[in-house]
Parts: structure tokens; C-alpha cells; sequence
């Protein structure tokens, strides 16, 4: 027997029970994530590993991964678990483009930060892809790369393929700098300008890049 199985966790602390007493309502994204994952992982029981997903990556930035592989190897997960995972995130994505429920629309650099605030407590750079259709609101998000603690890795054609294949009219990137500084370095302003160049042959515009940091963001 698995010693990390959901139903060897105390009774109060059983996902599944309070699901079954309380309503879906009541339990947090990381009981939820636990429910669906059933056990745990190594030296993590369920629970544990569900919390550490949400904290070391954040609510809404680990709904952009699209790749077992890169699942596996950012969240140290074998691959049943990782296709769990991504299987789940998947769902989420179906269901919020669902045009019953309403899809958020950019209008300033406020409202990018409102979307992507989760990012701030980020121990690496992340580098993220807001895709926009004409009417300015969000139909894709996804997270583009991951770099090392004080450098994000990217190259613009990463950054257009999401745009291309979900028909994007303008889209939007966003990274964070775990260091808490907002400054823009050289290769951010360097990136900036390339994507700017690409967009305009591709009629795809860059609306902004967003630079996120613990205490708040700044605009490009």
C-alpha cells in the first residue's frame, strides 16, 4: 500500500470526507488538486504535494503548461502524475473558454497585473504569454519558458507560435524578477524590440511586456 494515500491522511484532514460533508465550495485549490491526485509522491503525502504545487508555482501560472515532459521536470513528478496534473489544468482551460463565462479583457497594464499577480513569490523568471483576440480579451495563456533565478530564456519564435496557432490578434508577455527589482534589464529591452520587430511583420501586435516583481509591476 501506497504510505502516501489520500486515505491514510487524518480524518480532518481527508480531502475527500470534507468533499463529501462540506461541498466543493469549501475546500481550497490544493484539496481539490489532492482529491484527483488520490496519493503522493516520494516523501510527500498527497496533500503536501498538492500545497507545494500551488506554492511553488502559483494558481494561475501552472494552468499554461501544455507539455507532460515539462511538468515532470519543473514539478519533479513521475510521469502518471504529471499527466494527472496536466489533465486536470486541461480541463480548466476547456471550461474557462466557455463563452458562458466571462473571459478577461485587457485594457491597461492593471489589468494584466490582476491576472498575473500570482507570479510575484516565483523563485525562478518565468516568461509568460497573455494572446488577445481584437476585442483585447485573454484566449490564450501560456507560460513560454522558464529561465534561472536571475535570467529568463527565450527566443521570439517560442513566444509566436501560441499567437499563430490560437489566431491571436495582439497578445501581451510578462515575466518576473524574483530579485524584487523592477528595472528592466538590457536583454529585457533587447527582447522587447525583437518581439515588437516580429509582430509587426506577422500583424500581430505587442501590446506591452510586463515585468512582475513581489511588490507590484512595471510597464515596458
Amino acid at each position: 500500500m501506497n504510505i502516501y494515500d489520500i486515505k491514510l491522511l487524518p480524518a480532518d484532514q481527508q480531502p475527500r470526507e470534507r468533499l463529501i460533508d462540506l461541498g466543493p465550495q469549501a475546500l481550497g485549490l490544493e484539496e481539490l488538486l489532492a482529491i484527483i491526485l488520490g496519493t503522493g509522491y516520494k516523501k510527500e503525502n498527497v496533500l503536501e504535494l498538492s500545497k507545494r504545487i500551488f506554492k511553488d508555482y502559483g494558481s494561475k501560472t501552472i494552468t499554461g503548461y501544455s507539455r507532460v515532459t515539462d511538468v515532470m521536470a519543473d514539478f519533479n513528478l513521475p510521469k502518471v502524475k504529471a499527466c494527472q496534473v496536466l489533465a486536470c489544468f486541461e480541463i480548466g482551460r476547456r471550461i474557462f473558454g466557455d463563452k458562458s463565462i466571462d473571459i478577461p479583457t485587457i485594457r491597461s497594464p492593471q489589468d494584466v497585473w490582476e491576472l498575473v499577480s500570482d507570479m510575484h513569490n516565483l523563485k525562478k523568471e518565468y516568461l509568460r504569454g497573455l494572446y488577445l483576440n481584437i476585442k483585447n480579451q485573454v484566449i490564450h495563456d501560456e507560460i513560454i519558458s522558464i529561465g534561472t533565478i536571475d535570467q529568463s530564456i527565450a527566443h521570439p519564435r517560442d513566444i509566436f507560435v501560441p499567437a499563430i496557432k490560437y489566431h491571436a490578434a495582439a497578445m501581451i508577455i510578462v515575466h518576473n524578477h524574483p530579485s524584487g527589482d523592477d528595472t528592466p534589464s538590457q536583454a529585457d529591452i533587447s527582447l522587447t524590440e525583437r518581439i515588437k520587430a516580429a509582430g509587426e511583420l506577422l500583424s500581430i501586435s505587442v501590446l506591452d511586456h510586463i515585468i512582475v516583481t513581489r511588490s507590484g509591476y512595471r510597464s515596458i
